[in-house]
């Protein structure tokens, strides 16, 4: 009677355990965040592993469209974007690059992270081994102009935790999550811009 109670619980948490996979996760993530606040640690490698690039900062976003990724280690940037424009702004080169969000959204990750609720409308979506303790899931560009051959997202909790993206060039960006705030008070004016004195504005 003892062993039988064991395997009647043992079969009771099995449906739990069997939805813990990444789309679920980020289904979840998209249902229940509707803004995100965290630092982030970034690092680029090319096709032979060599380290292209290492950034450090803090990215923002509030739903629907409206992100924000302020480089700060070792050089200055921000991508900002207000729901309509995208500005890239360079502080090195003292230099601004403006363009409408339709135009650089579309299966981007940042359409992953701060569209709309249409995941599979832009994305084919596979669940991936859980790996480290987390749950991932794939999201490969539907449009082959993306920019983009694959896309992972890692999720613990139902929380995001990382991100790994493979370019066109063979590129591989990996980006890690830390300090994550969900659902903070955002005020929309943290996703405008207004480009300094004496700094080229260069698109639309």
């Amino acid at each position: 009677m003892r062993n039988s109670k064991i395997v009647l619980l043992v079969g009771l948490f099995l449906p739990i355990i069997a939805s813990a996979d990444g789309i679920s996760s980020l289904k979840a993530f998209y249902s229940q965040t509707q803004a995100m606040r965290a630092n982030f640690y970034q690092l680029v490698t090319d096709k032979q592993g060599r380290k292209v690039q290492e950034v450090r900062g803090i990215m923002q976003l509030k739903r629907p469209n409206k992100f924000r990724w302020d480089y700060s280690k070792p050089f200055e940037q921000q991508i900002i974007s207000d729901g309509k424009q995208v500005w890239l702004y360079d502080v090195d080169l003292a230099q601004v690059t403006v363009r409408s969000l339709n135009k650089v959204l579309g299966a981007s990750p940042a359409a992953l992270l701060a569209g709309d609720n249409n995941l599979e409308q832009g994305f084919k979506l596979s669940n991936l081994e859980r790996k480290d303790s987390l749950d991932w899931v794939s999201a490969e560009p539907k449009d082959k102009e993306s920019g983009f051959e694959s896309i992972r997202l890692a999720f613990k909790d139902d929380k995001l935790q990382g991100m790994e993206l493979v370019d066109s060039f063979g590129h591989q960006t990996k980006i890690v999550f830390t300090a994550l705030e969900n659902n903070p008070s955002l005020n929309n004016k943290t996703f405008l811009f207004k480009a300094p004195k004496d700094v080229d504005v260069v698109g639309e």
